[in-house]
């Protein structure tokens, strides 16, 4: 497969860009400043494209590659790839679902315990030698919160079973209720927004949920309410969710995801009721690794004539 030319829209794990550069012709396309030309030069020689969370495969991309036949992507949010365009011209789509709902879940509790327990500004305190003229201010627990949670999928259920153990109420707003979910389904953003404590976003971004968090969503969660988004950052709308925390509308957030990554806005820098982390819900060792060889599994099985592992279209 040596001959097979494989376009990668940006840098990833180390591991896979070894085993595509090991197993395939690789093209790191940010090597390349003339990107249309060098699209132009090597639109029939590139037959896959592996992308991520940050970059995929647009309609414009897809009309210049007329031998593209696949498009792994290295994740489960599928925003970055004009799927009806892919379905159109008969190009198979996968991705990396299972393998990163663990510590995706995991980081969702690490940022709930963070933000309410106000961690890294505890941290701080210590190391700022403030420990010493006082103690630090009394925080909120989580064991007991209720927690909603938009978006039931993979990830979803995940969450929810680790908030169980906290004793964690939970509830859930999807696109259709649950028929066997054992938690409360409310109709609407806003009901589970004013019936919980942490808010939890943790659903693909389409259409509908660009800004799903919304003035009136962050508003019925309320000046003792904690957002935590895993998802998108155009999940949030993020001068709302900003002029929100700062003037205490909105109790705390823990944010993985941001609008225009890897930019986020400076005024959320001094705020200590929120805890930033730049997108690293999948990003451990192992997960990685995992994340690497579905792709290049999918790789190798589309052009074995297989079928694919994770296939989505």
């Amino acid at each position: 497969m040596e001959d097979i030319g494989v376009l990668m829209m940006c840098p990833m794990a180390p591991y896979l860009e070894q085993e595509l550069d090991r197993r395939f012709k690789l093209f790191r396309f940010w090597n390349f400043p003339q990107k249309k030309e060098f699209l132009q030069e090597n639109s029939t020689s590139i037959k896959a494209v592996v992308g991520n969370a940050h970059a995929g495969a647009d309609a414009e991309l897809i009309d210049l590659l007329p031998g593209l036949e696949i498009v792994a992507n290295s994740g489960v949010g599928l925003d970055k790839i004009d799927l009806e365009k892919c379905r159109e011209k008969g190009i198979r789509v996968s991705s990396t679902p299972d393998v990163l709902t663990e510590d995706v879940a995991d980081l969702v509790i690490g940022l709930i315990l963070a933000t309410l327990r106000r961690i890294c500004e505890s941290d701080r305190y210590v190391r700022n030698g403030l420990w010493k003229k006082g103690a630090f201010k009394l925080t909120s627990k989580f064991s007991g919160k209720s927690v909603g949670i938009i978006g039931l999928g993979r990830i979803g259920l995940a969450i929810a079973k680790r908030a169980e153990a906290f004793g964690c109420p939970i509830s859930y707003y999807s696109r259709s209720q649950k028929r066997d979910s054992k938690y409360r389904y409310f109709p609407s953003v806003v009901e589970l927004a004013s019936n919980c404590n942490i808010l939890v976003v943790a659903c693909p971004l389409t259409d509908e949920t660009h800004h799903i968090i919304n003035c009136q969503v962050i508003d019925a969660l309320g000046p003792k309410g904690v957002l935590i988004n895993i998802g998108r950052g155009p999940h949030v709308d993020e001068p709302e969710l900003v002029s929100a925390l700062q003037e205490g509308r909105l109790g705390g957030a823990g944010l993985d995801v941001f609008e225009n990554e890897p930019e986020v806005p400076e005024k959320l820098f001094g705020l200590g009721n929120v805890v930033l982390t730049p997108h690293v819900g999948p990003a451990t060792i192992e997960t990685r690794m995992a994340m690497a060889d579905l792709v290049i599994g999918n790789l190798e099985s589309h052009f074995l004539n297989k079928p694919l592992l994770t296939p989505v279209v």
